[in-house]
């Protein structure tokens, strides 16, 4: 690639202008393609041959030797400034120049003018112009080495070919310049001695970061290599059946000269920092020494002083945080040495593992020396923070524990005023769940207490001088600590004795609730007894069998309600037991008994009105029964059916009259309709036996009064039977219009 005599920076307004571009294809030639896009607008030639001299130095002389292919598109442009632009080839590239391919417009220009002047010229320019339209522009050059303005397929970004151009012209100017320092530095070191007063930074240092223009070229290589400088991987030519093609091949391509300063780069950075590392490993000797003993009379000095003259462990949990802070702050200046420790330890290993240092005996001694006496300090440290750990976690669990104890002493000592049987069990679970939180925390007192006796006792001793123990300040510590768990085992015992006393209480209270909960229960089990029988218990059986089974149903029903009235009865008796125990004589029970006497009150009435209406039934169709199945009947066993029959019917319009006064009736009217239907049919089938009688006793009697008599008897009989009807249809109508403004008023 041949060296570029201009910069873009310098001509950046003009390069942006599009003047001129190399868009990367080839002609047949494999010449490269050089496009001129000639505006509207007036063009400034003088521009346009600062664009050319700038594209003409960018190919190698080698593609030079190949000519160019000049596109000059004028369809916007007028004829004498495309002859003055065809002209100035001619003084700018005269011997690379091989075809120039004028793109003329629809509108085309005189023929004779152009053709005249073109082949006046030709011998006089060297190159060949031809005139041609975008659209046969093709036949001099492949689609796919033409940009889309010419109906082509290769893709040309001028904008980022341009910013890539300034990017590698910023890389070769930094890197060239970099690495004339770079090889300045370097040799200037090598032919210089070795000085030890030297310090570790290099005495010259290069204009540019290396590890950044490293970077850019890496990054601008990268970029080379997959778009080929703008933009693009492939091309397009292997369509057409020929070899697979790249745009901008290595004549164009800046890839080879960034390849070849990247190499040179890494050389000479490499050998840079090898000579900072040698001039680096040299001044570090002569200062480990010197921060070794520095970190080593600070430790064996202030540093063990300061732990000596704090061995408090304090009395309470704020004393313990105060001498914690204390000690932080202490361990916070070893910090500061042993950070320089650890430095001078990473420094030391490196020097010992590059294995060019002739002091090697000496460098370990002050290793083993420096770890020897930072082990020993940080374990002094360690021990201690273990004891103000222990403290403090002691101190701490002492005060949760008394916070704990006086709350379930208050909770002990509060009046017990539930609203119902479950805020008893809530009250109840929080005491036994606050004095187990006790019984744990008391627990791990002991347990803390024991630790914080089992640090104090194992601190390591000094390797050096010993101070005296404050052994009498450590004793009564410990019997401070005994003290503590002593006392706190008294009141969590008085706390458990008074918890056995509020458990009995609360339970008894619990009882009390679930009686009174299950007296309320008994009263509304009764009342759906009741309800169950007035709504439900209406019909009384279609023969004698059906009845008595209903009536033996109907006296277990009321034994049923009698246990649930008597186990009401037992509960409240057990509230009033327990409401003296406990001196409480504001309950709800008052309230529950005269309910439970009302609502058995009006179901004695209604099951003993059910059960006289069964019985009335059962005699009914026996006797009914009898007078069917008999073949001689007695006219008064028939007059009894009648008349049992008609009572019954008249019992069923009745309604049931409570000891308030307050009526209710049995089902519905459609229900007690229902019922007195079937009576009605018994009745009916019993009369007609009583006619079957009678013409069996009349048989040979021709008088006619008789028959007329029994009939005129069978119409009686239907008349009242409508007439009840009519009563009933009636007292249906009437229930429901009570029912209905009972309804309304409840609304």
């Amino acid at each position: 690639m041949s060296n570029v005599t201009m910069e873009a920076t310098t001509i950046l307004s003009i390069l942006k202008k599009k003047l001129a571009f190399l868009s990367g294809g080839k002609d047949r030639r494999s010449g490269l393609i050089l496009t001129i896009p000639l505006s509207s607008d007036q063009t400034s030639m003088e521009e346009l041959s600062t664009t050319l001299d700038y594209l003409l130095s960018i190919p190698s002389e080698k593609c030079k030797a190949r000519g160019f292919t000049v596109i000059v598109d004028g369809r916007k442009s007028q004829w004498n400034i495309v002859k003055t632009v065809v002209l100035m080839l001619q003084n700018v590239i005269p011997a690379e120049v091989s075809l120039v391919c004028v793109v003329k417009p629809d509108e085309f220009w005189d023929k004779k003018v152009t053709h005249f002047c073109f082949w006046k010229e030709k011998d006089r320019l060297g190159f060949e112009v031809i005139l041609v339209s975008a659209n046969k522009l093709t036949r001099y050059i492949e689609p796919c080495q033409l940009t889309d303005d010419f109906g082509g397929s290769l893709d040309y970004d001028h904008t980022d070919w341009l910013n890539k151009r300034l990017i590698f012209e910023k890389f070769t100017k930094e890197s060239t310049s970099l690495l004339d320092e770079l090889s300045i530095i370097n040799d200037s070191e090598k032919t210089s001695s070795m000085d030890k007063d030297k310090t570790a930074d290099c005495a010259l240092l290069p204009s540019f970061d290396p590890e950044t223009v490293l970077q850019t070229g890496h990054e601008l290589l990268s970029e080379l290599q997959q778009r080929r400088f703008n933009g693009s991987e492939g091309g397009g030519g292997g369509g057409q059946g020929g070899p697979a093609w790249c745009p901008m091949e290595e004549e164009l391509l800046a890839q080879p000269q960034v390849m070849k300063l990247l190499d040179s780069l890494r050389e000479q950075y490499t050998r840079y920092q090898e000579l900072c590392r040698q001039r680096n490993k040299r001044t570090q000797l002569d200062e480990i020494h010197a921060k070794v003993m520095q970190v080593v009379t600070w430790l064996q000095g202030p540093g063990s002083e300061l732990l000596k003259t704090h061995q408090a462990i304090g009395d309470s949990i704020r004393a313990a945080q105060a001498l914690q802070q204390k000690h932080e702050e202490i361990e916070s200046q070893h910090s500061e040495w042993f950070a320089v420790y650890v430095e001078l330890n990473q420094q030391i290993a490196a020097l010992l593992s590059a294995g060019e240092e002739e002091e090697v005996a000496e460098l370990k001694a002050l290793q083993q020396q420096l770890s020897d006496v930072c082990y020993r300090q940080a374990a002094q440290l360690e021990s201690r923070q273990n004891v103000l750990q222990a403290a403090q976690s002691f101190h701490s669990t002492t005060q949760e524990l008394s916070q704990q104890l006086d709350g379930l002493l208050g909770m002990l000592c509060a009046d017990v005023a539930p609203a119902d049987g479950a805020s008893i069990q809530q009250n109840l679970k929080l005491l036994e769940e606050k004095l187990q939180s006790v019984e744990a925390g008391l627990t791990s007192l002991r347990q803390k207490g024991a630790l914080l006796l089992e640090q104090m006792c194992s601190q390591p001793s000094w390797s050096l001088e010993e101070t005296e123990s404050p052994a009498g300040e450590q004793q009564d510590n410990v019997q401070q600590i005994q003290a503590v768990m002593e006392e706190m085992q008294l009141r969590k015992q008085r706390c458990e004795d008074m918890v056995d006393v509020r458990r009995l209480k609360m339970l008894q209270m619990v009882q009390l609730f679930k009686c009174e909960e299950d007296a309320l229960q008994a009263v509304e089990w009764l009342g759906e007894l009741l309800d169950a029988l007035l709504k439900t218990h209406v019909r009384l059986g279609d023969d004698s069998q059906e009845t008595r089974n209903m009536l033996d149903k109907h006296r277990k029903f009321v034994d049923v309600a009698q246990s649930t009235y008597d186990y009401g009865r037992q509960l409240l008796q057990a509230t009033v037991v327990l409401c003296q125990s406990l001196r409480c004589t504001t309950r709800s029970s008052g309230d529950t008994l005269p309910r439970l006497n009302r609502v058995w009150k009006q179901f004695s009435v209604s099951a003993e009105e059910r059960q006289q209406r069964l019985e009335l039934a059962l005699n009914f169709h026996t006797t009914a029964e009898k007078v069917l199945q008999q073949e001689c009947v007695e006219a008064e066993l028939l007059d009894e059916v009648d008349s049992l029959g008609k009572t019954l019917l008249d019992r069923l319009t009745m309604p049931v009259i409570f000891p308030d006064g307050s009526e209710q009736y049995f089902g519905s009217p459609s229900d007690t309709a229902a019922a007195a239907e079937g009576v009605r049919e018994r009745l009916l089938l019993v009369e007609e036996r009583r006619l079957q009688l009678q013409e069996s006793r009349l048989h040979n009697d021709e008088e006619e009064e008789v028959p007329n008599g029994q009939e005129g008897r069978l119409d009686v009989i239907g008349e009242e039977l409508s007439e009840k009807e009519e009563q009933d249809e009636e007292a249906e109508v009437g229930q429901e219009d009570e029912e209905f403004e009972r309804a309304t008023q409840n609304c």
